[in-house]
Formats: structure tokens, sequence, C-alpha cells
């Protein structure tokens, strides 16, 4: 019954819950072949993991790939997006035995195991030999999404973003970098200097007057203790807005009209500007500002502010976080705020999987909100169905995700500034973190919607943050839809992660293809069911009922199908018939043939010669006048050939319209007929005499041609000429 109805599935990975659902609906699994399993990292362009099979105890067979009906074996060779376990552990694995104690499923799945699953749901799309898919099979994963699940494609397809759409990625993107990339450095290296120049600025106005500016000191990055006879720096204040004047003319277009050079580009010496910068900014030097500069720094702020989105969240210390590109779970990602130390460490590295042309940089929100004193995260989860037309759902529900140690920008280890929980669960609750902190560091929407509603902000979530998130998955989807390869019927469940900065605006920092759905809390055990129910019902269910319950989720938007492009086997040949050349009837009565042609034409032939009759359905193929006489050929032999007026428009060589009379060496005139003219369509006439005749057909003057072969006497053409007109036709 199963086979017939289509009802064969098959489930990779730690996903007991899908394998559930799909049993209650009557559906038979095919199950995979345990054996021994091992995860390994990988070093190639698009993967994040890659996931290698071990041989197993009984043999050196490794473990069958899915689709592979006959069970033979087959190694993997793709890749995977982030996950957080691979497989099922074994505790989980010897719950799912328990839950068929009668062995009735593992029946069922045996007399499958020779059937191809209509429906697959697995950590990776590589494992799938996509060539044994049925034409109706559903899968949970589309190709090529590493455009924008992976830190180094989400890069790059949000700078493509205003060639796309309108709208600017700066709204809800940190700005960020790949290293690997020539211009993508120099421009992160110009832009850390631009931002060094506005963070002093930041600096200086934090104290009014004429009096010192002292900042906080930074333990984990100084170089040395501030001493209390640090060094002032009067004209780093100078520098710094002669520096940011200069970059607001470049975002004003000022620059295009004079040969204004970019502002990292100018004299000043920036090795020195940075250390000086690193001396106020991290290890507590001390800055003089005077009132006018007050001024001015407040003046110019503003007028960035207007021209720069993310200037608010930057904040004053210019930290950065580095980023291996093809990384998941946090692995290599560290925070940093010195260039020459970035640099070095994206150069030095030997790791294949974090060398050089796999970094990534991007700009760290420093001015974020935070929960008694802690930095979070919001994972939200949505779900493509479909790229052509694109078919967003929405899930109303998430939650938020806590870092173990209070927040602070003087100390960047990972366990301050990473809220992954893949992070988080190796580091212990920090005794001076506030103790309103859930001890699973996991919150719910809801919970943080009764925060909000406490700090005086309770439309926040409804009118700031969840639009916000919505238009910047929407955004990143439109930006990698052509790097994407989609399939009819497959769909996929996407992880987003944001930041909520002071002013509740989200910022976007990565995509998740296969969010972990193994739960680690109390709360990330009911929402995890929950998505994956609703996920079912919004694929399977919905296809046979449009109007049954799909749960929490939210259809947020359904373009307009894209018409199909020209295929380049298109029959692009235009079919037609030629059109007749219309004529007046005075040309139609010249173009009738004369009975005779010698009342027409009087045809000069040697002495001797004989004529041959011209047919009457030959004489219907000559024209009636000739207002410029034809040509006769004469050959050696007293030979002509006639050619019609009507070929010597065309061509001196061609004939189409007319007979050809070609005489033999005996002076006898013969009819070329009119078969022959399509296999030989070219006389030639290299060796003859041309005749001319007066429109009267009476007066024959002969003209010798230059490439005559053999040349006639004068007296003898005469003699040809009289003849020609007492011959018979």
């Amino acid at each position: 019954m199963a086979v017939k109805e289509k009802k064969i599935f098959s489930v990779q990975g730690p996903y007991p819950i899908i394998r559930r659902l799909l049993r209650a609906r009557g559906w038979v699994e095919r199950k995979l072949l345990h054996v021994g399993r091992q995860l390994e990292q990988h070093c190639g362009d698009h993967n994040k993991q890659r996931l290698q099979t071990a041989p197993s105890n009984a043999g050196g067979r490794q473990r069958e790939v899915l689709l592979n009906p006959h069970g033979g074996a087959q190694p993997f060779l793709g890749t995977t997006d982030p996950l957080q376990h691979p497989w099922l552990p074994a505790e989980e694995e010897e719950e799912q035995c328990d839950e068929d104690p009668d062995g009735i499923h593992g029946l069922m799945s045996y007399l499958a195991r020779d059937q191809l699953p209509n429906f697959i749901w697995t950590n990776f799309l590589e494992a799938i030999d996509c060539q044994l898919l049925q034409q109706d099979s559903m899968v949970n994963h589309y190709a090529r999404v590493d455009a924008f699940t992976t830190k180094e494609g989400l890069c790059l397809s949000l700078q493509n973003l205003p060639w796309i759409e309108q709208a600017d990625p700066n709204t809800f993107f940190p700005r960020c970098y790949r290293l690997g990339t020539m211009d993508d450095r120099e421009a992160f290296i110009e832009d850390f200097r631009l931002t060094a120049a506005r963070s002093l600025l930041k600096l200086a106005l934090e104290e009014a007057g004429d009096r010192p500016v002292r900042t906080e000191h930074v333990p984990n990055s100084a170089k040395g203790a501030a001493r209390p006879d640090s060094p002032l720096y009067p004209e780093l204040v100078e520098e710094a807005l002669e520096i940011c004047k200069q970059h607001l003319g470049v975002l004003q277009h000022q620059d295009i009209d004079r040969n204004t050079p970019s502002p990292c580009r100018t004299c000043i010496d920036w090795d020195r500007f940075l250390q000086q910068y690193y001396r106020v900014a991290h290890e507590g030097a001390e800055l003089v500002l005077t009132r006018q500069q007050r001024k001015q720094c407040q003046d110019l702020l503003q007028s960035l502010a207007e021209k720069l989105p993310q200037l608010d969240m930057e904040g004053k210390f210019n930290v950065w976080i580095l980023k291996p590109g093809a990384e998941s779970q946090g692995r290599g990602i560290i925070c940093m705020m010195r260039l020459e130390e970035m640099l070095q460490l994206a150069w030095s590295s030997t790791a294949p999987s974090v060398q050089v042309g796999r970094w990534v940089v991007q700009k760290y929100v420093e001015r974020l909100l935070t929960i008694f004193g802690t930095k979070f995260d919001i994972r939200q989860w949505f779900v493509v169905t479909d790229w052509n037309p694109l078919t967003v759902w929405f899930y109303q529900d998430c939650y938020l995700r806590f870092c173990s140690r209070p927040f602070s920008l003087h100390h960047l280890e990972r366990a301050r500034h990473l809220c992954n929980v893949s992070v988080q669960k190796w580091y212990k609750m920090s005794p001076d973190q506030d103790p309103r902190v859930p001890p699973d560091k996991i919150w719910s929407n809801k919970q943080f919607q009764e925060y909000l509603a406490q700090l005086g902000q309770a439309d926040a979530w409804h009118q700031v943050l969840v639009p916000g998130m919505k238009a910047a998955i929407l955004n990143t989807l439109r930006s990698a839809r052509e790097r994407v390869r989609f399939r009819k019927g497959n769909f996929e469940l996407y992880g987003a992660d944001f930041l909520v900065g002071e002013d509740c605006q989200p910022w976007l920092l990565e995509i998740n293809s296969c969010p972990t759905m193994s739960p680690s809390s109390a709360v990330t055990r009911q929402l995890c069911a929950n998505v994956q129910r609703d996920t079912l019902c919004l694929v399977l269910d919905r296809k046979d009922n449009p109007t049954c319950s799909i749960g929490a989720f939210e259809l947020i938007y359904k373009e307009a199908a894209v018409p199909k492009p020209l295929s380049a086997r298109v029959k692009l040949m235009v079919e037609g018939c030629s059109l007749k050349n219309l004529q007046s009837p005075q040309q139609q009565a010249q173009d009738k043939l004369p009975t005779t042609v010698a009342n027409t034409l009087h045809h000069p032939v040697s002495p001797g010669a004989r004529a041959t009759h011209v047919p009457k359905q030959a004489q219907h193929q000559f024209p009636t006048t000739v207002p410029c006489a034809p040509k006769l050929s004469l050959s050696p032999g007293g030979r002509t050939t006639w050619v019609p007026q009507r070929a010597q428009h065309r061509s001196l060589a061609m004939v189409t319209s007319a007979s050809k009379l070609s005489a033999s060496p005996g002076g006898r005139t013969t009819q070329v007929p009119q078969r022959a003219w399509h296999r030989s369509p070219t006389v030639t006439v290299s060796s003859a005499s041309k005749f001319s005749v007066s429109p009267g057909g009476r007066k024959t003057k002969v003209t010798q041609p230059r490439t005559a072969t053999e040349k006639l006497p004068l007296e003898q053409l005469s003699h040809c000429s009289s003849t020609s007109s007492n011959s018979p036709a």
C-alpha cells in the first residue's frame, strides 16, 4: 500500500521527530545501513564539513549512500552544512529502537529496501544521488545554497545586492570583506582607518570643555600599563577631523569634478596615526579637545550619520571579528582591535579551512542590546518552498541564545561574544553573571517580548524587529537566487542568526542551511519539535489540502513566476514565398514573344550555316523588345548562342529566363533544353564577338572583343549580316 501511494521515506541524521511524524501518517521508512561513521572537516570551496565513512567491524565495506537501491557502497563526495551532531548519538538510536518493540517498522523497512524513497530528510544534499531521484520525490535541500549559507558566500552575495534590488545591505548586514581578494582587502584596510578616525572623534566628545579626556583602560589589548604622565596628542584630533571631512566630501560626491584623492591615500602617516589611536582608545592615553573642536566633531559626526547607516552601531573601540569563510559552530572566530594583528593572523594561518583565501572580516556590533548585561542573539527559522517563483515562509516562533559571561569590550574572549550553543556548552556560568540569566542560556521569543515591555518598548518586537528580520531574509535570498540550483518539489528549512542593536534594529550575522534540531533546553525541545511538525504540514499535508493548518508558518513573500528563457534549440527559420514583380499592362504586352525570331532579331550566321526553327513554346520565353540588343557569342565554327536581355542585367554569365541557342561546328543552330539551364547556369563568351542591334532590329554593328580567341574579317562579318536577314527562322 505504501508503495502504491508513494509513501516511502528515508531519514538521515538526528531527526527522531520527523521519523515519528511520518510513520504516524502511514509512511514506511527505507532504512540505511548502520555502520561506523566519522566526521571530518573539509577544505573544499563550498563546504563547511565533510562526512566520511569508516569501515565497519564486519569488514572494509563503507556505509551505503542514500538512494542506492541495489545496496552498492559508494564514498561520500559532497559537503555538508553546519550541524551540531552529524548522526544520532547512541542513546537516541536506542530510544528509537524502543519505539518499535514488535519490529513492525523494521519488517516494513526490509520489504521496502529496494524502493526509491518519495520523501528524503537528510543532513546534506550531497549524500543523495540525484540521478536516482524520482520526478515527484521531495528532498529537504537545494543545491548550491552556499551562495548565502557560508560566510564568504553571504558576503559576496550582499555586496552585489545593490545591483539586483533597490536595497542597501549596510542597513541590515554589518560591513564584511573577504581577505582573500585584493580589492576587498584594500577596502577593509581603508575602512578600518576611517572607522578609527570616527572612533577618535567619539572618544573626544566624551568630555566637554578644555579638560583632557582620559579613556577607559583595556587590560587585554594594552602593550603596557598607562602611566600618569601619558603623552597628550593635540594634533591627533585635527588629523581625525581632516580625514572625516575628506571622507564626507567623497560620500557627498564632491570628488567627481575635481581630482581629490581618497582620504586614506593622503599624506597622513597612517602607521603613526593608528599607533596613537591605539594608545588613546585601548591604553588610556589622554586627549586635549577645545570647545571649537568639540563643535566641529559634533557637526561632522551628525553629517556622517546621514550617509553611514552603521555609524551608531560602530562604537568607539573599532572592534572587528575575524571568521573562517567556510566554517561553522563558531570554529576559528576571534575578535580583534588592531589592523596589523588581523592581517598577520590571516596570512600566517596554515590550516586549509582558515587560510587567507577563506577568511572574512566583519565589523563587530559594539553598541548592541543586552539582557541583564549579557550578549544574546536570535535564531529565526524560515522555509523556502520554491525559487521560481520565490516563495518564503517565516516562522513566528524563535528563541534567544545567551553568552556565559557579562558583555564587555575590554575582554574579547569567546565566552562573552559568541552566542553559539556549540561554543557556550563548553563554558559554565560566570560568578559575576546576573542571576536572572537563565541557567540553560535559552529564552523564547515570548519571554523576550515580556522583557521589552519592561523596558517600555512593548511594540518594538512587532514594529521593528520582526519587519527588519523579514526584510533582511528576503533581500539576502534575492541577492543569491541566481546562483542557487533549485528543483521543483524540494524545500529547505533555514536558521538565520540576528543581533539586536541598542535601537532594536536587527543585524543579520549568518544563515544556516541545516539548523540543529537537537534540543539543548526545555525551550528548544518544544520549539524544535514544533517547527519540524509544522514543516511537514507545510510541504506534505498542504499539497493535498491547501486549507490545512501549517502551525506558526506565515507566507511573507511569493513573487510572480519568472518566464522560462528561450532554449538554444528554438527553431529560428522563417518560412515564406517569393513575390513576382508587378508589371503594367504595357510592360506585359511588350514581353510577348513574336511568332518567329527572324521578324524580331536578325542573327548573322556564317555562309553555309543552317538555322534551326525555334519551337513556339520556346518563343514565349523571349522578350519582344530589345532596347539594348542581346549579345551573340560566335565560336570559331560559326556557332551562335543567344543571351536574353533579362539575363544581361543579372550577369553576362547567368541565364535564367530565356532559351540558349548554340550552333554546332557545322553551322547548325540547336536549342538548349531548359532543364540543362539548372545544371550549367553559366555560359562562357570569352572567345566570341558581340553583336549590337539597334532598337529597330535592322541595323547591326559588329564589335570585336579584346579577349576573342579568333578574329573575323570585317567583310565576312558584313556578309554574315546580310545573309542572316534572308535566312528562315
